[in-house]
């Protein structure tokens, strides 16, 4: 009732800003559901739609893979945390709009330098989520397995995973967080289909109500996703901690 009512009172809030501004500026709600029907008709809609969950998936999986087996190496091996500090903070602070301009120009205007950049801009947040999990790490626990000579697949799997699920479930909802926006301003730049591309079509037309469109359908995915399966996710990882009165 509560998300329902939030969803009610953001319907209000644009149908007011709507009459306020003018339709020209800012179509009202019935417009840009026009608009939606009218691309979801056509199927350009849903192959946008496709195609951009289809880069978010590949390039969050590769970054997520990379960053958490460099965040676990860098939290257990001093040597590997004081090599690649340095770089970490170079990717954390370095724009996401350079590594794919950058990336673009290496490799050209290709499917695999868009999913590359975007990789490469969630890997510093899933390697520095991970590491500071490591870090965290029970040594009494790792004594326990070490007495009670259990193999090392195991230890990591009873033993170490558990501590980590957490911080694992934070990357992964800090990085989805971060892909969403991140592949929007690749396909932007540089590639021919997609919802990011669709909004840079609708801006050099002034096309605000399919800019909305493309915008508010790609939203409504992003929160279905989040509510049904990053959520659950998270909830289930960390089910063992206590929880606050």
């Amino acid at each position: 009732m509560l998300r329902l009512l939030s969803f009610t009172v953001f319907l209000a809030t644009w149908w007011g800003a709507a009459l306020l501004v003018g339709e020209e500026k800012l179509p009202p709600p019935p417009i840009v559901l026009a608009t939606i029907v009218t691309e979801a008709s056509s199927g350009a809609l849903f192959s946008n739609l496709g195609v951009t969950l289809a880069r978010v998936a590949l390039a969050f999986t590769l970054a997520m893979s990379l960053g958490a087996a460099i965040g676990y190496l860098m939290g257990r091996v001093r040597l590997a945390d004081r090599l690649g500090d340095p770089w970490l903070i170079l990717l954390l602070n370095l724009p996401a709009l350079v590594v794919i301009v950058l990336a673009y120009i290496w490799a050209g205007l290709t499917e695999v330098a868009a999913i590359t950049a975007i990789a490469i801009n969630k890997l510093p947040i899933a390697v520095v989520t991970v590491r500071e999990g490591t870090r965290a790490l029970d040594a009494a626990l790792d004594e326990m397995a070490t007495v009670f000579a259990i193999p090392p697949w195991r230890a990591f799997r009873h033993v170490i995973l558990p501590q980590l699920a957490p911080y694992i479930a934070a990357a992964t909802r800090s990085g989805l967080s971060l892909v969403w926006k991140i592949v929007l301003v690749a396909e932007l730049l540089g590639r021919p289909s997609g919802v990011g591309f669709e909004i840079g079509v609708a801006f050099q037309l002034f096309d605000i109500p399919r800019l909305l469109a493309y915008s508010l359908s790609f939203a409504a995915v992003v929160l279905a996703i989040e509510t049904v399966l990053v959520q659950p996710f998270e909830a289930r990882l960390s089910r063992w901690r206590p929880r606050a009165a």
